[in-house]
Formats: structure tokens, sequence, C-alpha cells
């Protein structure tokens, strides 16, 4: 029999030992902090958040949101301009310089990721792939918030010769909820 306390004490260790990887690396590269980061990537993907709704996609109150965007601002890597829709709103877009750093961001971290995944052949990495995919669903179903859970994913990478297995488990959400 199985012990699958096993099994997921080794995914703990591992998810824990990437998670110190590639946010060290992403954080580094554009000497800001994990929030920072997310946000930088974020807004690259998405330009023109408020900052409440950015606070959202990366798991921050709004005040904290607010001190983050500050500092981006101070930084020269984020800046604010009034919303066309409503006069008293901000957006967020980035600056050059904050989307080059949402590239570093993104290198950095796929560097050590793609180099663990490299120490599998080709079936184990689509073995690994498809085992991924179904755990990402079942944590959307747990977070339910694609932005958050992807909010340091490079989407270009994730969605070009395959289906997201968030986005498609947001949009199975969505259909399930939608009024007939």
């Amino acid at each position: 029999m199985h012990d699958s306390r096993r099994t997921a004490n080794l995914l703990g260790a591992t998810a824990l030992a990437l998670t110190d990887l590639a946010l060290g690396g992403a954080t580094e590269a554009a000497k800001v902090s994990a929030s920072g980061a997310a946000a930088l990537v974020s807004l690259t993907a998405h330009p023109g958040l408020s900052v409440t709704e950015l606070g959202r996609r990366v798991g921050l109150t709004q005040s904290a949101a607010a001190r983050m965007v500050d500092s981006l601002v101070a930084d020269g890597l984020v800046e604010r301009r009034a919303s066309p829709w409503h006069s008293r709103m901000t957006m967020l877009h980035p600056t050059r310089a904050g989307s080059q750093a949402a590239r570093k961001v993104l290198a950095a971290r796929a560097s050590p990721l793609t180099d663990l995944v490299a120490v599998l052949d080709e079936d184990d990495q689509r073995t690994l792939d498809r085992l991924l995919s179904t755990l990402l669903t079942r944590l959307y179903d747990e977070v339910g918030n694609a932005q958050y859970l992807c909010r340091l994913c490079d989407r270009k990478c994730c969605a070009t010769d395959a289906t997201c297995p968030v986005g498609q488990a947001e949009r199975e959400r969505d259909e399930r909820v939608a009024p007939a």
C-alpha cells in the first residue's frame, strides 16, 4: 500500500525548495520584493489595473498594495495614470523599466524550474505536465482566483502550445455559475 503522506511530504519539500529558488532569483533580478515582482508581472500582462485590483491579484490588502505601488513608482517601475472612465480612479501601468524588470523576473524564475525539469526524460516531463495540470485545477478550486494563482506565471509560455489548466478551470467555473 502506498503511503500518500510520504508523497505529500515530498511534494511539500519540493514546492518549498522551488519557491525559494524561483522567488529568490526573481526578486534579486528585479531588485523588488516578492509582491513587487508579482505586481510587475501582473501589470505587464494586464496594464491599467487599479491599486485595489492589483493588490487582489498579488494577495495584498488595499493599504499594503498602495505602499507597494508607492515603492514601485518611486523606483521608476510603475506609473499612475488617470482613468479615462472615472475621474477619481487611477490606473497603474509599468514603465519601460518596469516591463524590463518583469521580463527579468520571469527569466530568473524560469531558470531553476527549467533546470530541474530537464533532469526528467521526455515521457516523465509529459507525465509531470499532466499531473501538475491536475493539481493546478484542484488548487484553482481551492483558491478561486486565477490571477492570484498565476501571479508569477509566464502566461505566453503556459498557453502558447497548450491550454492553461488554471484558465480552463476558471472558464469551466464561470460556465457552471452563469445564468442560463
